[in-house]
């Protein structure tokens, strides 16, 4: 017996849940859990079905896209763990708190490597028996170094790629190279305070709440899908500093929270948005 995850992604249309259950069923597929969404301002419908029993994904497939209407998106996802590269800069509390929760098993994931700028952080990733690859920037343009990085990163096959506070921005050509797979940690509360020094840009601006958003990364900087949000409260008490040391427990908590929803396959992308089922 197997466990597998069917994400469907299609138009809207009547009896879609009983013409894929029964599906399910004509294949002897036992439904362990289902979850659906309408979104009624794009007529479009999700649905996440984990199924278990013994898998002919071909046939289950063709079945499937029989059933559907045009324009649907279906994947029959494998219970495998999946592997991810984490790539870094100099700060060490996202990336300590993946490798903890992959250490103790709150996060099920194969931490590949990782891979950073500077080695600052080496001495920790390498306390848990993972890889550490250095890439140095200094007297690279951007695109000779990004092509370094690639090679570091694309040698481990990753299923995703994390952005553990990466402090440099990536041009289309890496991010073509894993589209909707790279996890990116922004210290705000998306689209608020957009690009560089967001703690500052909240302070000059008097906020009484800051935030951390976790977003798939695209070509718009700051400005892919979200998958996760959330704020903790300051005031007129806190500086800059204040602001940005209170926040990283939040960065470091979104981004794993979004890792979670991510590799237990329950976020589906359209458009510029994400429905997490």
């Amino acid at each position: 017996m197997e466990t597998k995850t069917l994400l469907t992604d299609c138009p809207d249309a009547m009896g879609l849940i009983s013409k894929i259950t029964n599906i399910c069923y004509k294949h002897q597929l036992n439904i362990i859990h289902n979850n659906e969404f309408v979104d009624h301002s794009h007529t479009r419908f999700f649905m996440r079905t984990e199924l278990e029993g013994v898998f002919n994904d071909e046939t289950f497939l063709f079945d499937l896209d029989r059933a559907l209407p045009e324009g649907s998106y279906r994947r029959l996802v494998s219970s495998a763990r999946k592997r991810i590269v984490i790539m870094v800069t100099k700060e060490a509390h996202c990336l300590g708190d993946i490798l903890v929760k992959a250490f103790d098993g709150t996060l099920d994931v194969e931490i590949a490597a990782v891979v950073g700028n500077y080695d600052t952080l080496a001495g920790l990733t390498e306390k848990f028996d993972i890889p550490f690859h250095h890439v140095c920037h200094e007297g690279l343009s951007r695109e000779a170094h990004e092509e370094k990085m690639l090679e570091a990163v694309k040698q481990y096959s990753p299923d995703y790629v994390v952005l553990a506070k990466y402090m440099r921005i990536l041009t289309p050509n890496f991010v073509a190279q894993f589209p909707h797979q790279i996890i990116n940690i922004h210290h705000s509360f998306l689209p608020a305070f957009i690009g560089a020094k967001p703690y500052l840009q909240a302070f000059d601006r008097g906020v009484k709440i800051i935030g951390a958003t976790a977003h798939f990364v695209t070509n718009d900087l700051d400005e892919g899908p979200i998958i996760t949000q959330n704020v903790i409260n300051v005031d007129h008490n806190f500086s800059a500093g204040d602001m940005a040391r209170s926040g990283r427990d939040v960065e470091k908590s979104v981004l794993s929270k979004a890792l979670g929803l991510v590799l237990d396959d329950k976020v589906f992308v359209h458009g510029n948005r994400t429905v997490i089922l």
